[in-house]
């Protein structure tokens, strides 16, 4: 066996995939769940927008994860070649002096910096969205004085767990390029731009690793922890939507992933640099020396959780019941910007239940509109990088949501493209183990989702074109409501 690890360090959970590569599988899988921080509770002051998680628990979680894949290995564990990591985009971990964590890190879906925000667009004349890393600590200058006084190191989720596992402070190009300091055209930081959130700043940031050159080996104590070997190396990793284009093929032009977790998202390789002067386009690097236009929504299968609790009942029967409701959901509209919105920039929207009319309320109804809500402004995206010049060949979909097969058919009869399953949901992790792979054997990530998607059975859901009329329609009401609601 030759085998490789990747990580996916999530908003939710941290999962673990063993990936062997002679036999184009995984071998073995572990997850955790990671605590989100509660600011709303009895005894907590509510802070609306607030989104932040401990790095202890991230901690907690991968080594839970990393011994539920390994330890049924047993001494295989030892011929685990490299590691790559994929982790959560924009999240602010602050280190001091001592490379220790000063605060929770404040999350992507964090929007407690969207004065902060502004007003850095304002200032850089580019589009810099709340959730980006520049306004959290331009937020965190203003609102923890003493906190920065100690702030010595700004690092992302997978770059602190890189240090952990390799003591070594390092980023890559791709989830740099989501932070507000970096030029993606460029492929460097911004450093002018750092200095006008603190003159400190640019003595802050991690060196930038190239995507195929391995950042180190793993510390002999990481290694022994888990019954690894000395000589395993780490790749330079990622942010989640990055590895997701390794782990889901799209490692060239025209291949689209669609990813339905806490966010959505819809991404795809491109040779040359998407600028989108509107700003809803994220202009991002990608793993393989390339770009990856990107559009972030951010709340997709949270929303459609919201809508279960309402009627206790389990998605796979809400799914067959919606699968009986109209498309459209008999007029009823569901915005879903339960959290706010990254794409169209709102982060101080909220969730509306527009268009209800007698009848078309049900459990059902409401699942349905979920599922519909939460792909409108995915659709929207894709027809913004059409604009822009970004073809699309085929879309497949990845993430915990893309099993659900009634949200395929919306999204296949919005789009009016098929829609394929990727051939692994867990897209990120998988990416981390392609990327190690690649770098140590030079197997191409393309070469290695063929292998996999040869083995599995990927499906793929055509549009039905009576939808689309209706889905057009019922969008324009969706954006109509959302701009008299919303736009400032």
């Amino acid at each position: 066996m030759t085998l490789y690890l990747g990580v996916d360090l999530g908003t939710q959970s941290v999962k673990v995939v063993v990936f062997d590569a002679e036999r184009a599988a995984i071998i073995a899988r572990g997850s955790s769940p990671v605590p989100m921080l509660d600011f709303g509770g009895s005894g907590t002051a509510s802070r609306i927008g607030a989104a932040e998680q401990d790095p202890k628990d991230w901690w907690t979680a991968f080594e839970a994860a990393m011994h539920q894949a390994l330890d049924p290995l047993a001494e295989a564990r030892r011929q685990i070649r490299a590691i790559g990591v994929s982790g959560q985009q924009h999240g602010m971990v602050p280190l001091d002096q001592n490379l220790q964590v000063i605060r929770p890190a404040k999350l992507w879906c964090d929007t407690e910096a969207s004065a902060e925000a502004g007003e850095l667009s304002q200032l850089l004349q580019r589009s810099i969205p709340a959730g980006f890393t520049a306004p959290k600590i331009l937020w965190l200058k203003r609102n923890e004085p003493d906190h920065f006084e100690r702030l010595r190191q700004v690092l992302l989720p997978h770059d602190w767990l890189n240090f952990q596992l390799s003591g070594l402070l390092t980023t890559d190009h791709g989830d740099a390029s989501g932070t507000g300091y970096y030029l993606p055209a460029q492929r460097c930081y911004d450093l002018e731009g750092a200095a006008r959130i603190d003159a400190a700043v640019p003595t802050m940031l991690p060196m930038i690793h190239e995507p195929q050159t391995w950042i180190g080996s793993i510390l002999p104590e990481q290694a022994q922890r888990f019954g690894l070997s000395e000589s395993v190396r780490i790749a330079p990793g990622s942010g989640d939507n990055m590895m997701s284009a390794l782990g889901a093929g799209a490692v060239q032009d025209g291949t689209l992933i669609i990813s339905l977790g806490t966010s959505g998202t819809l991404f795809g390789h491109s040779s040359k640099v998407v600028l989108d002067p509107n700003g809803d386009v994220a202009e991002f690097c990608d793993a393989t020396g390339a770009w990856l236009p990107l559009i972030c929504t951010q709340n997709c299968t949270t929303v459609v959780e919201e809508a279960r609790k309402l009627s206790g009942l389990s998605h796979s029967q809400l799914t067959a019941a919606a699968n009986a409701v109209a498309a459209a959901s008999d007029g009823l509209l569901f915005l879903p910007y339960l959290t706010g919105e990254r794409t169209p920039n709102w982060p101080h929207a909220c969730g509306v239940l527009h268009g209800i009319r007698p009848g078309n309320m049900s459990s059902a109804g409401v699942y349905r509109a979920a599922l519909e809500g939460a792909s409108f402004a995915l659709w929207g995206g894709l027809r913004r990088l059409a604009r822009l010049g970004v073809r699309t060949n085929e879309v497949r979909l990845v993430g915990g949501g893309a099993g659900n097969p009634l949200w395929q058919q919306i999204l296949a009869d919005m789009l009016q493209v098929p829609i394929s399953l990727g051939a692994e949901t867990e897209a990120a992790a998988l990416g981390g183990a392609f990327q190690a792979c690649w770098l140590d054997s030079g197997r191409h990530p393309a070469e290695l989702y063929a292998a996999v998607a040869e083995r599995g059975v990927t499906g793929v859901m055509d549009p039905n074109p009576a939808h689309m009329e209706i889905y057009r329609e019922a969008r324009e009401r969706y954006q109509g409501v959302g701009e008299l609601l919303f736009r400032n």
